[in-house]
């Protein structure tokens, strides 16, 4: 797998009122890290964009190895003679060791929900969201249940909804930070590779880790 880190340009206006506040544009903008036609499941393509004070990072994680070439250079920071590493940064994941009983910090975005019967067979229902945090964690330790992993210690923090006015979707999101420990390492490996819960397009999904 490999992660990109891009240090996006909090300065422009383009950038706030194009992409932050579109997140269809920004799935666009993370996809064209790819050739045209890889689909995200494709190359389990998997983002998260991090606002903190005003430094506004975009993490993607993929299978593939991505390509920034194409992004609007308008988007970026300018490259730094202070920083080392260059930006866009991509780089091969490896060396974190995914064995049975290993603890790590993490982070996730997730848009916890519970899908409603249809009543129609095995057609789906409606996506219900939860707003409450009680059951935004029952969420979180059932996903932590299927996917080879149990929850230690876990802070919830609200983001409130993200809205995609060309498509007419609200979503709402919350963050999730802790320690985790993982109890099935092959099944954990393949929930870090594909992400957990829905609305990847909108960054949710992406499991940071980094050692407990």
């Amino acid at each position: 797998m490999y992660l990109s880190r891009l240090l996006m340009n909090n300065r422009s206006r383009y950038l706030w009122r194009s992409v932050i506040e579109q997140p269809h544009r920004l799935h666009q903008i993370v996809m064209s890290g790819f050739p045209d036609g890889v689909r995200r499941e494709d190359a389990n393509v998997l983002h998260r964009l991090e606002v903190v004070d005003t430094t506004v990072t975009l993490l993607v994680q993929s299978d593939m190895r991505p390509d920034w070439h194409r992004l609007d250079e308008r988007l970026l920071l300018p490259a730094s003679p202070f920083d080392p590493v260059s930006n866009p940064a991509v780089k091969e994941m490896s060396g974190l060791a995914l064995s049975d009983g290993r603890i790590l910090r993490f982070r996730l975005r997730a848009n916890p929900t519970k899908r409603l019967s249809s009543g129609k067979g095995n057609k789906p229902g409606k996506r219900v969201q939860y707003f409450r945090e009680e059951d935004q964690l029952e969420w979180l330790v059932k996903h932590a249940q299927r996917n080879g992993f149990r929850l230690l210690d876990v802070q919830v923090v609200p983001e409130g909804n993200q809205t995609d006015r060309q498509r007419g979707l609200t979503i709402y999101t919350v963050q999730f930070d802790g320690l985790l420990q993982i109890t099935d390492a092959d099944k954990f490996g393949t929930t870090v590779q594909t992400g957990i819960g829905p609305a990847k397009a909108f960054g949710c999904g992406l499991l940071s880790l980094a050692p407990g």
